[in-house]
C-alpha cells in the first residue's frame, strides 16, 4: 500500500517519545506524529494524550525521500480548519481621518527651544554630579567606606 500525502488512515500508537508519538499504518510502516501535531492546543506532556495502543485517525503531511512519514492527528479530525496565510486576511488600519482626539496641527512657535545650548549642559552638568554623589554615599556606606570612622 503506497502512503500518500493528505490521505487519512487508521493506526496504532506503537512508541512515545518526548518529541511525538510513532504510530504504526497499515501495511506494518511506521510514521511519526509530531507533539505539535497531537492536538489544537499546547501539549506539554504527549502522555496526557496519547497512550502506546491507542487507535487514532492520522492524516499524512508529508513522505519524505529517506522514508520517514510526517503524521498529524490534529490534521485528521473533521473539526480541523487550515489557518489561512496572512496576505489573504484582510489588513485593518485605524481610520484617521474620524478621531474624535485629534490634536490640532502645532505652530511653529511650539517647536522652538526654551532653553539654549549652554542651559541644557549646565543642567545636565549640575543633576549628572548630583546622582554621582549620590551614588557614592549609597555605595560607601554599604561598602564600610574608605577612609570613613570606624567605631
Amino acid at each position: 500500500m503506497s502512503i500518500e500525502v493528505g490521505s487519512k488512515l487508521q493506526g496504532k500508537v506503537t512508541g512515545i517519545t518526548n518529541f511525538g508519538a510513532f504510530v504504526e499504518l497499515p501495511g506494518g510502516i511506521t510514521g511519526l506524529v509530531h507533539i505539535s501535531e497531537v492536538a489544537d492546543n499546547y501539549v506539554k506532556d504527549i502522555n496526557d494524550h496519547l497512550k502506546v495502543g491507542d487507535e487514532v485517525q492520522v492524516k499524512v503531511i508529508n513522505v519524505e525521500k529517506d522514508g520517514k512519514i510526517g503524521l498529524s492527528i490534529k490534521k485528521a479530525s473533521d473539526t480541523y480548519r487550515e489557518p489561512q496565510p496572512r496576505s489573504a486576511q484582510p489588513q485593518q488600519r485605524p481610520n484617521t481621518q474620524n478621531r474624535t482626539n485629534q490634536r490640532p496641527p502645532r505652530k511653529r512657535e511650539e517647536f522652538r527651544p526654551k532653553e539654549n545650548f549652554e542651559q541644557k549642559v549646565a543642567r545636565f552638568l549640575k543633576d549628572s554630579e548630583d546622582r554621582l554623589s549620590s551614588l557614592k554615599r549609597n555605595t560607601e556606606s554599604k561598602r564600610g567606606g574608605r577612609g570613613a570612622r570606624r567605631s
